[in-house]
């Protein structure tokens, strides 16, 4: 049977484990996050499909399972799984997408290697997903279509089956017509993107940054624009737009491009954080603490998250304030991102020589500054140490949205804490209530965590409050329905009436 929805997202929806020989389909670890959400879409159409890589020594083997039939709490619906071969994962994934395309979308220019890139085997993988989502879509489906590393399929789908429609979904940043245009094959990703019947973005920025890359080298109109709503709109953001285009048209097609905030599952972290055994760790750390502060920070290794540049602050913090020796603990969580890649390796080793030099210079029998945790916390213990900490340092260089500043504030249901947060993270223009920080700006850091320390419990309150109301507001059910609005019914009656949908 044919699916009137069609999700083509990288990942498989599900955790495949070994039970006595066979191999078991399980729910991912976090019911908090994007796979869940999106399987949640499943259960608003008559029939659903996933289409996902799956790695595969022998690609061709006639016994490799390319559709499975999964039947679990959203419902039953099919995975059609591409077997790629560790060469073809590696250029397509390791190699384009992480070494080329993410240092551009983050906008770190240095750190883009063009040379090793494979861009036929790009195109092929592409292909391949195209062509299995053109052959389990129902005439007239939705095809919905997941990050940069699957640019080209929106292009090939739409010769495949122009009766579709099909929605882009970008979760990294878009970054400036002058950044965007170092890759070679901007012309064929932009021409692949316009190809969608709406495109969608985290934040009003990258929706004004997409339309800039693609009117540099295409005949794109902007046929209307739209007012960013105010609460998307933070006065001292970076990545602030007070208004953006909506609808643009390209060779006689129109296209709805549109920002929605990807939320976290607020409901379900405030539950997580009830728990009596979550009550019970929360007590334990902040025993183990005394009278210590607690500053949290989560993130993923890598170069975009400014790990070494927050150690180096903290330093400096210690330096200017050695009234705060004894007093403060750095809980610096970095999970490495990719053990395949030494891009990765070498800024974990820096951020472990400079941890252990910190603690070197500062640390004492009883007490250390820095407690660097390289593995990743389950995420019901995480929560605990969101309500355990003082304060959430939460300072990237570029992200595109940043889900952990919105789980911190979700998980502090006693009303307290203080956010410290980059002003280039996308949450930024939503979370205006936080302290704004320019992590490029050894003062302005320092600043925000002196002010964060010493901030009476009124304004912590205050600011948590406000901030609290945003994150349960503009959820990850807001993000769904947001998304939906656009895939569902007809595209161009939604792009008639944008006054009605939110930014």
């Amino acid at each position: 049977m044919s699916s009137n929805l069609v999700i083509v997202y990288h990942r498989q929806p599900y955790t495949e484990v070994e039970v006595d020989g066979k191999i078991e389909y399980h729910e991912n670890k976090s019911p908090n996050g994007i796979v869940p959400t999106l399987k949640s879409f499943f259960g608003r159409f008559d029939k659903g499909s996933w289409v996902a890589w799956k790695e595969s020594d022998t690609p061709s083997d006639p016994d490799f399972e390319r559709r499975i039939e999964i039947d679990d709490d959203f419902g039953t619906y099919a995975v059609l799984r591409l077997p790629l071969t560790r060469e073809q994962v590696k250029s397509f994934y390791e190699v384009s997408s992480k070494e080329a395309f993410w240092p551009i979308l983050h906008g770190f220019k240095e750190r883009y290697n063009y040379d090793p890139v494979d861009w036929p085997t790009f195109r092929e993988v592409n292909w391949a997903f195209a062509e299995a989502a053109a052959a389990e879509a129902a005439q007239g489906a939705v095809v919905w279509v997941h990050d940069y590393n699957l640019w080209l399929v929106p292009g090939y789908l739409r010769q495949l089956r122009p009766d579709v429609k099909i929605s882009f979904f970008h979760h990294t940043p878009f970054p400036s017509a002058d950044m965007f245009n170092v890759l070679p094959w901007r012309k064929e990703i932009l021409e692949s993107l316009l190809a969608c019947d709406v495109v969608g973005f985290h934040i009003p920025r990258y929706v004004a940054n997409f339309v800039s890359a693609a009117r540099s080298m295409l005949e794109v109109d902007v046929v209307s624009r739209q007012k960013v709503d105010e609460d998307f709109a933070t006065e001292f953001s970076a990545l602030t737009e007070v208004s953006v285009p909506d609808v643009i048209a390209h060779e006689g097609r129109t296209i709805r491009v549109q920002a929605s905030p990807v939320g976290v599952d607020a409901d379900y972290i405030e539950e997580v954080a009830r728990r009596s055994e979550t009550e019970d760790k929360t007590a334990e750390i902040r025993a183990e603490l005394g009278e210590r502060r607690l500053l949290l920070s989560v993130g993923r290794t890598d170069y975009t998250k400014g790990g070494i540049d927050q150690l180096e602050s903290f330093e400096r913090l210690l330096e200017a304030n050695p009234d705060m020796l004894g007093k403060v603990k750095l809980m610096h969580v970095s999970v490495p991102a990719n053990q395949n890649m030494t891009v990765y390796e070498n800024i974990q080793a820096d951020l472990e020589q400079m941890a252990g030099r910190i603690n070197g210079r500062f640390g004492t029998l009883d007490w250390q500054p820095i407690a660097l945790i390289s593995r990743a916390i389950p995420f019901t213990e995480l929560v605990s140490y969101y309500r355990a900490a003082d304060v959430a340092w939460i300072t990237p260089l570029a992200d595109g949205m940043n889900l952990v500043a919105k789980e911190f504030c979700a998980a502090r249901i006693d009303g307290d804490g203080v956010l410290v947060l980059s002003e280039f993270a996308g949450a930024a223009v939503e979370m205006g209530s936080a302290l704004l920080t320019n992590p490029f700006s050894a003062r302005s850091m320092q600043s925000a965590i002196e002010q964060a320390l010493n901030m009476e419990a009124p304004e912590r309150q205050d600011r948590m409050r406000a901030l609290r109301e945003t994150v349960h507001k503009y959820d990850i059910r807001f993000w769904a329905d947001h998304q939906m609005q656009a895939l569902g019914g007809n595209v161009a009656k939604i792009v008639d009436s944008p006054q009605e949908e939110p930014v």
